[in-house]
């Protein structure tokens, strides 16, 4: 291993491990020597451990450790490390379990062994060793339960260890006292692997604290005194950990570490370990969702306030006291601006404090003091510095202009003292230099977070100390900064070799990298690391050394100063660097070389982004000669970072000429030049000015570049040189675009060549050439699905390229390829193979090397979007043949028979890398979207498999048992089997972990939501017909799977799954409540569930839950007990009494110290009170949904009603209903929700109100939390609201007070205001606020409950008194319509218009009234007499005047209302717009549904309402626009030749009869334009009526132009339409309609001219009589004539019948001497409907109906005009022998029955006998004198 590189080390560390393990597999042989012992496990440790603390090549000897030796061989310990990792994977989990002790002990004892440790950072890497080997087995091999128990060794192994620290600082001597003192490094390893353990574990890990014998807190709490820093601060991250993972400990060791500090004050170690603790703590409250309390964070202020303040009393603890108050500081500003806010005046004094007001008081400063005050002063200072930085960094918001000036004097004050530090450093020695570097470390940070102009000033001085920083100027070590890799491109990670960094153990080879202090970050080196965020992908902080640290602040600084600085000083700069370059020699050279390239690198990066230009000609002269200077380095990073600076600096100066000069000057070195290092340089360069200027940019200098890159690629003689030129190439050909289309032939062909030629043993050369051929293949793009020969050729050549990169034995080649291919899929799926892709994939995804696993993850991610079901099926082949063909004892395919599926489920808990498991994740949910729906019980099991596995899954794979056993060991007689320890049983599966558990819940929901748009998946006798027959998979079938998942993690022990449990359950109940029970009607699919839901949601109301669990609890409760599932009161007491025991949170318990923010509390009882809102809500619709079928079922069977519907078993069948349950509570609860409500009024203010916020807070939220409370109230206000509505509808709005609960000072009437006023302004800032845009479904209850609380007299009452918020309202409802497009919103919407007019319908009646009552007393008292018709003049909208002005009108408002409405259906409405006739309407109106006829409907009938509100002046304004509406809305919707006529029409016919019967057309004032305005409506729909095919009008449909015609004229008044203008179009109209021939049409002709002759005026019918009523008589007696012999059918009967009864009413309305006329035309029609008494029985059922109509009629006008009758029928005998004959027969068919049914025989029927008759017709003529 010694010198080895990664893959030699990895390869020689695998065997090792192997072998090591095999010692520890392998049986006995028989006949064996008796010497040949098995190795024990202690002697494989030892052997282990002697290559690790030793290294060297005789590690191995025995007796090799008692000589002395030289240093730790680095590379040797990463190796031996890893086959530490190696050895324990192959002994198995279970191994692992069994001797996890032993292990622990031994790799401790590493760790504390002086050898390790020669210097810090030697033990720094030991301790990384150490801690990368216990993350690889325990955080990977281990189950959840087997974790548990690895802490809890871990927790004996720190006791024992603070045992032995308090016995040597006691009694042993003083090499033991040395020997101890090294044991601290064993505590930094034990505490932090049990941090990352209980971290990982999460709310899982709770009985590692709350068993008293083996908590895990006190010993860590302990390890907070241990007298090395570097134990106190691994102690700190522990605790951190800890409250992390189980937020309820948050507070309590909060509490605990500030009691312990005051009670150890006096202690050096305690003030330093437990201020330690609390920063570590306080910066882990972001992490968590429910806080700490907010008095937590004043109480820390104060301490830390404290301990500055006593800092000088005693000088023994002044410099920890300094230290710790500063540190506390800075780990306050991480609980963000509401805690900070109060504090930040204090804050600016005390750093304003800590530092010299002025530059004298500097100067004096220096004159005075010892080393060790300076050294005081400087932690201080810093520390000042670092409380700063972080409230920048954490508080943007408070870091307004004002504060930024605040600090600016202490910084410039800092900048000062680091300039004058040199000469204090010289005076009191050199122990002060760290101090002053982190002065200076701290300075630089924050200044790099402030805005650069704030601090220009200060430039020249900071940069003169940033230069001399990374030039090492004063510095004589040769540090290097960290940051050139990150500053270079990531696409250059070959040359840089950062491709570590995607491997499985770069935590460890990162020792080995070449720049200073690699990989050796540790706590020790920063503690203000504690509260700073923890970058995702490391476990613990690791901050570098502070050298390094500096170093790279001042780079990070001198990148953002730069682009601000003049060019003079640019120049300046550039010109020292080659000078600092110059003069430093060897390895110095190089180091500041490194530092130099990387400032210039980030000075460039933020010229580009700030698009500052680079300077003038001499600025780019010096840089270009710097950069070309190093292009020639020996250092490849150093050439690496000299092309990527050139590459920038083409990109900001943006010239042609210059970029030409660049590219001519690489393309002649390169021509000239024949070593490697000048050859690689300049080809880099050329890659990176293509990749940064682009193809267009540099397009005339691609054929040079890419002709000479060609030939050095092929230059064999160099592998190097091969590398960079192809890398080069790459570049080129990814930047180049279609410019580069011409050259990818020949790129293509060397790349195939090269493949084919170069040796596979130069890797590097074999993965940039996979790196070119992924950026030709993205030049070619879509054109690979072509079929032109070329494309042919060149798609075969990315195939070969592809398959010999897959054969190829590296990793990162491999994954090259596989990138290749996936970019193959990705242009031309069809030309890539999935069958032996897949394969390939599966085969390939149980690799050992991260890179690979990534790239297979990444292809079947894509795979699976296109081809899911392909990808499936080609895994599950795969899974069958590897079981076949895999030999006995080899190990596993990781695809088994869960599939694919499995195999991503599996993969989740083994890695550890967040994009991977992403990745993994997407390519679940895409698998899973596309082929769950039809393979249900294939994935519910897989989930519920992951759901269900144990959580001591180490133990589940146990080995064979003893009988097995014995036989196995019978068999294997042959020696050592190297195979055996890859078996099975040693390898147990871990089982799956939280955060999978929590996955699958998660896919459960999705697998709900893809099966949610087909309906079968919910109903159960379908599903279960449909699988009977073999057709599909449903998820009705798997409803008790679903539960029993939920279930399981909503009782599991782990807070994020228990969420995800009830969520999933809340879903469950949602899909599922009204899925019936075909076994059992009447009763639903979930009921059999109720045990299931009660036990699922008993545990979260427990006292320890967690607020959060709790809520999402109350909000599943609530959904379970409205869905309705739970019939009997008794099954939903269980859900109930949850409820009820909920309101113990609503309790304020003061003397109880809160565990969580005041914000969780606000959650949790809000949550409580939306779940009691929402059951009201159910429990109030339902009984009015109970009331209302009640009511129906008295009505239509009278009050005896014997059925029960469907909400009686809900409600309770026996007079208990579930208002019962609620009823007790209700007084509580809706004082609750109003105060809550005015809480979230409040809280709504904008911000300029906050003033106005009382300092005391609300109900439930307090001041200081108010900006982290909003989202709860914003979450739970509508519920409330309108269940508040309720109550106050059902008590009566003017009710709630009478209990005397209103406020001493309060008037009643006042306190039902001020509660009117908040609901109604919650409503309209909710509705109107541009600033939120609330969901749909909040909206709704918003207008529910509007509609609800205006469902009240007094508050209608007093709405329709405040006119400007009755306009306000309206004008809101008006937005909405605008704004939304639901349905149901428009109708909830009209519903509360409806309310609004009621209340202002009725102030205006009682105004007038009350004007009446006026007058009535004025004329009583004066004599005169008043007009009782009349109506005030000066009431209503529109006033005396009649102007309606918009935004002062209740009438203008609502018709915006309704005009928005009915345009939107009916944009034709739009007078602005131009109109394309009838056809488009009339197609479209058959697409309204019931719920848009019934909104439509609902505008026409409130317009209608409109006039009434207005003055009689105004109603005159208003009244055109209504009558257009309503026309228009009959000529859209009843248009001619369309299929049907809407609804709609019939309510506006409607309304056009209201208004024609107004009472204004009474009113004198207004009567006469009333009636001209209801004439130009008429001459309107006259002229709907008239078709004009060149206007593309089709006209009105025939029977609703009759019946609005008919409306006008027999509803309006006679002077209205009795104009010959208006009345002769419309007697037009009916003969018209009567000549069209359609019975239904003439049918509605003659019922309209029937109630037209009824109009009391003759001059109005007469026309109509005359006109049209002439051929429908002749019509009658044309079909007279023909009775006998033509056929009748019932349209036809249907029209005689309506025109007899026109007749008999023409014949009641003619004059009497016009009488005997009309009889005379009347009767013989009649009678030539009668049929002979022979001719009768023959007759159609029609023809007997219209004899017996005919009959009857006659038998009514005969007594009614006697003496015309008569005159009639002696006129003319055949009529009256014909009549004659009717009668006697009809009298003798009814006297029949009548005879029979007595018995009797007698003849004749007497009128008695005609009477008995059910249906005989009364004579009330005598006949006998006809018989004369």
């Amino acid at each position: 291993m010694d010198g080895s590189n990664y893959d030699v080390r990895c390869e020689v560390a695998k065997l090792l491990g192997q072998l090591l393990a095999a010692t520890q597999s392998a049986k006995a042989v028989p006949g064996s020597a008796k010497g040949n012992k098995q190795l024990k496990l202690e002697d494989v440790l030892n052997i282990l451990s002697a290559g690790f603390l030793r290294g060297g090549t005789g590690f191995l000897k025995a007796g090799e450790m008692i000589k002395g030796g030289t240093s730790v061989n680095r590379d040797i310990r990463v190796g031996v490390t890893h086959a530490y990792v190696e050895f324990g994977k192959c002994m198995g989990g279970l191994w692992l379990e069994r001797n996890i002790s032993e292990l622990l002990s031994h790799l401790f004892s590493l760790v504390s062994n002086p050898r390790s440790a020669p210097f810090h950072v030697d033990a720094v890497y030991a301790r990384k060793c150490v801690n990368f080997i216990l993350r690889s087995l325990i955080g990977g091999q281990l189950g959840e339960r087997a974790q548990i128990a690895t802490a809890k060794e871990l927790y004996l192994v720190i006791v024992k260890q603070m045992n032995v620290v308090e016995l040597s600082s006691n009694d042993l001597e003083k090499n033991q006292q040395t020997e101890a003192s090294l044991t601290h490094h064993m505590l930094v390893c034990a505490l932090h692997e049990l941090g990352c353990l209980v971290q990982s574990l999460g709310t899982s890990s709770a009985p590692l604290v709350s068993e008293p014998s083996s908590g895990i807190i006190e010993p860590v709490v302990s390890v907070l005194v241990h007298p090395a820093p570097a134990a106190r601060l691994a102690a700190a991250w522990c605790l951190r950990c800890i409250s992390v993972a189980l937020p309820l400990q948050m507070t309590i060791l909060i509490e605990r570490c500030m009691t312990r500090m005051q009670h150890l004050k006096s202690s050096v170690e305690a003030i330093s370990g437990y201020s330690f603790a609390l920063a570590a703590m306080l910066g882990g409250v972001r992490e968590t969702a429910l806080g700490i309390p907010h008095s937590k964070g004043k109480q820390i202020f104060a301490i830390a306030e404290e301990l500055l303040r006593t800092a000088t009393q005693n000088s023994r603890l002044s410099l920890q006291r300094t230290q710790s108050g500063w540190l506390l500081l800075g780990a306050l500003m991480t609980l963000g601006p509401s805690v900070v806010k109060g504090h930040l005046p204090r804050m600016l004094l005390l750093w304003r404090n800590a530092f010299p007001r002025s530059s004298k008081e500097l100067e004096s400063e220096k004159a005075r003091g010892d080393a060790f005050t300076w050294q005081v002063t400087l932690e201080g200072r810093a520390g000042a510095l670092a409380a700063m930085h972080s409230f920048v960094l954490h508080c943007p918001e408070l870091v307004t202009e004002d504060v930024t000036r605040r600090l600016l004097p202490p910084l410039e004050c800092a900048l000062t003292m680091t300039v004058h530090i040199v000469g204090v450093i010289k005076m009191y020695g050199s122990h002060l230099k760290a101090s002053a570097a982190t002065v200076r470390l701290r300075l630089y940070d924050v200044l790099s977070l402030l805005p650069p102009e704030s601090y220009e000033g200060a430039f020249s001085s900071l940069l003169r100390e940033l230069v001399a920083e990374f030039t090492l100027t004063d510095n004589p070590a040769n540090t290097t900064t960290s940051l050139l890799r990150s500053m270079c491109h990531v696409d250059d990670s070959i040359i840089l070799g950062t491709w570590l960094q995607e491997t499985d153990h770069k935590t460890i080879e990162d020792q080995l990298q070449p720049n200073s202090a690699s990989g050796s970050g540790a706590l020790e080196h920063d503690p203000a690391s504690l509260y700073i965020q923890c970058p995702p992908s490391e476990s613990v902080p690791g901050p570098l050394p502070l050298g390094v640290a500096v170093i790279d602040s001042s780079v990070r600084l001198y990148g953002v100063v730069f682009p601000r600085v003049a060019h003079k000083h640019r120049l300046q700069m550039l010109e020292h660097f080659a000078e600092c370059i110059k003069q430093a020699k060897s390895t110095r050279q190089q180091a500041v070389q490194i530092n130099i390239f990387t400032a210039v690198l980030s000075a460039l990066k933020c010229l580009a982004e700030t698009k500052t230009g680079f300077g003038n000609v001499e600025v780019r002269k010096a840089a270009v000669d710097l950069v070309l200077g190093a292009l020639g380095s020996l250092n490849p990073i150093l050439r690496c970072a000299a092309g990527e600076a050139l590459g920038r600096m083409v990109q900001v100066v943006s010239d042609n000429k210059f970029i030409t000069e660049m590219a001519q000057y690489s393309f002649d070195r390169l021509k000239s030049a024949r070593d490697a290092v000048t050859r690689t340089g300049h080809s880099l360069a050329l890659g990176c000015l293509h990749r940064y200027v682009g193809g267009m940019g540099s397009g005339h200098h691609l054929n040079t570049s890419i002709s000479i890159l060609l030939a050095l690629a092929q230059d064999t003689s160099s592998p190097l040189v091969q590398v960079w030129a192809l890398h080069a190439l790459a570049l080129i050909a990814d930047s180049g675009g279609p410019m580069f289309r011409t050259f990818v032939e020949p790129s293509l062909s060397l790349v195939l060549q090269l493949l084919l030629s170069v040796a596979p043993s130069n890797v590097d050369v074999h993965q940039c050439l996979g790196k070119c051929l992924a950026a030709l293949i993205t030049t070619i793009g879509p054109e690979l699905q072509g079929n032109t020969s070329t494309i042919t050729t060149a798609r075969l050549s990315c195939l070969v390229c592809c398959a010999i990169m897959q054969d190829h034995p590296d990793s990162m080649v491999q994954s090259e390829a596989i990138s290749c291919l996936q970019q193959l899929h990705l242009f031309a799926p069809r030309h890539v193979n999935l069958t032996t892709l897949v394969p390939h994939l599966c085969e390939t995804l149980s690799s050992p090397h991260l890179i690979l696993r990534r790239a297979v993850v990444s292809c079947l991610r894509q795979l699976v979007q296109r081809e899911a079901q392909e990808v499936s099926d080609y895994s599950m082949s795969f899974a069958s043949d590897a079981k076949t063909d895999r030999p006995t004892g080899s190990k596993s395919s990781i695809i088994t028979e869960t599939g694919l599926e499995g195999a991503l489920f599996s993969l989740l808990d083994k890695d550890y890398d967040r994009k991977l498991c992403s990745d993994t994740q997407d390519t679940l949910v895409s698998l899973l979207q596309t082929l769950a729906a039809n393979n249900l019980t294939k994935w519910l099991a897989l989930i519920k498999d992951v759901l269900q596995a144990s959580s001591d899954a180490s133990t589940v794979n146990t080995p064979v048992e003893e009988g097995e056993s014995g036989q196995k060991e019978d068999d294997d007689d042959e020696g050592l089997n190297m195979k055996n320890i890859n078996a099975e049983p040693q390898r147990p599966i871990v089982a799956p972990r939280w955060p999978t558990r929590v996955f699958a819940i998660e896919c459960m929901l999705k697998i709900i939501a893809a099966c949610d748009g087909n309906e079968t998946h919910f109903q159960l006798d379908t599903a279960k017909a449909l699988r009977q027959k073999g057709s599909g998979d449903y998820l009705v079938l798997h409803l008790s799977e679903l539960v029993r998942m939920a279930f399981i993690a909503a009782t599991s022990d782990c807070d994020r799954l228990r969420l995800a449990g009830l969520s999933a359950l809340q879903e469950i109940i949602v899909k599922f409540s009204k899925v019936p029970e075909p076994e059992f009607p009447g009763h639903v699919l979930l009921e059999q569930y109720q045990a299931q839901v009660g036990a699922a949601l008993r545990p979260a109301f427990t006292p320890e839950t967690a607020p959060d669990v709790t809520a999402a609890a109350c909000e599943v409760c609530s959904c379970w007990i409205g869905s309705g599932v739970a019939r009997d009161l008794n099954d939903l007491r269980r859900v109930h009494q949850l409820l009820v025991s909920s309101f113990a949170k609503l309790k304020d318990n003061k003397d109880a110290s809160p565990l969580y923010s005041e914000s969780a509390s606000t959650m949790e009882k809000l949550s409580v009170l939306k779940a009691w809102a929402e059951v009201y809500i159910v429990t109030m619709e339902a009984e009015k949904e109970h009331q209302k079928q009640q009511l129906m079922l008295s009505k239509s069977r009278g009050e005896g009603g014997e059925d029960v519907d469907e909400f009686g078993d809900y409600l309770g069948g026996s007079g208990e209903s579930l208002l019962s349950l609620v009823q007790p509570e209700i007084k509580m609860l809706s004082k609750h929700w109003l105060v809550a409500l005015k809480d979230y009024a409040l809280l709504s203010l904008p911000p300029e109100y906050s003033s106005q916020l009382p300092a005391e807070g609300g109900g439930f939220y307090t001041f200081d939390t108010m900006d982290s409370s909003r989202p709860h109230y914003r979450k739970a206000w509508a519920s409330m609201l309108y269940a508040v509505s309720l109550w106050l509808k059902e008590t009566g709005f003017t009710s709630v007070d009478k209990d005397n609960s209103r406020p001493a000072n309060m008037k009643a009437d006042e306190s039902d205001v001020n509660r009117f006023n908040l609901l109604i302004g919650i409503c309209v800032e909710a509705l109107c606020n541009p600033m939120s845009v609330q969901p749909l479904e909040t909206v709704n209850l918003c207008l529910k409950a509007l509609d609800t609380l205006l469902d009240d007299p007094w508050t209608r009452a007093h709405l329709g008194s405040d006119q400007v918020l009755t306009i306000e309202l309206l004008n809101v409802l008006h937005r909405l319509l605008l704004t939304r497009d639901s349905i149901e919103c428009f109708g909830l919407i009209m519903d509360v218009v409806r309310q609004i007019i009621r209340a202002a319908q009725s102030h205006v009646d009682n105004e007038r009234a009350l004007s009446k009552e006026k007058e009535d007393k004025g004329a009583s008292t004066g004599g005169e007499i008043v007009d009782q018709l009349s109506m005030p003049v000066d009431i209503g909208d529109g006033g005396e005047s009649g102007h309606i002005v918009p935004g002062k009108s209740v009438a203008f408002a609502t018709l915006e209302v309704c005009l928005c409405v009915l345009v939107r259906h009916m944009p034709a409405l739009n007078p602005s717009i131009p109109t394309t006739g009838f056809q488009i309407s009339s197609l479209r109106q058959t697409a309204f549904s019931e719920a848009t006829n019934q909104l439509l409907a609902a505008s026409l009938q409130i317009m209608t309402d409109l006039p009434m509100l207005c003055s009689p002046s105004g109603s005159v304004s208003v009244l055109p626009t209504i009558l257009f509406l309503t026309t228009g809305v009959v000529k859209e919707l009843a248009a001619k030749n369309s299929e049907r006529v809407s609804p709609v029409v019939a309510v506006a016919l409607q309304c056009l009869k209201v208004l024609c019967t107004s009472p204004l057309l009474k009113e004198p004032t207004c009567s006469s334009v009333w009636k001209r305005h209801l004439q130009s409506a008429l001459a309107t729909v006259l002229d709907f009526c008239k078709p004009d095919p060149e206007k593309d009008k089709v006209g009105l449909d025939d029977t609703t132009a009759l019946l609005c015609i008919a409306v006008f004229i027999v509803s309006c008044p006679t002077d209205v339409v009795c104009p010959s203008n208006l009345l002769s179009p419309c007697v037009d109209q009916f003969l018209q309609s009567w000549q069209t021939g359609s019975l239904q049409v003439q049918l509605k002709c003659i019922q309209s001219l029937t109630s037209i002759c009824q109009h009391s005026d003759r001059q109005i019918f007469s026309p109509f009589v005359h006109k049209v009523v002439v051929p429908i008589v002749n019509y009658l007696g044309s079909v007279g004539k023909d009775s006998s012999s033509g056929a009748i059918d019932e349209p036809r009967l249907a029209v005689v019948i309506e025109g007899i009864r026109l007749m008999e009413t023409m014949l009641s309305a003619a004059e009497e001497q016009h009488k005997l006329n009309l009889l005379s035309l009347i009767v013989p029609i009649l009678v030539s409907f009668l049929i002979d008494q022979d001719k009768l029985h023959q007759s159609s059922a029609f023809h007997r109906k219209l004899h017996d109509t005919s009959l009857q009629k006659l038998v009514e006008i005969g007594p009614q005009y006697r003496t015309q009758f008569l005159a009639v029928l002696q006129c003319m005998p055949e009529l009256r022998t014909r009549f004659e004959a009717a009668v006697r027969a009809q009298h003798h068919q009814r006297s029949k029955p009548t005879s029979a049914g007595r018995g009797t025989s007698g003849g004749g029927g007497s009128a008695g006998g005609a009477q008995a008759g059910t249906q005989s017709i009364q004579l009330k003529m005598d006949f006998s004198n006809f018989a004369a």
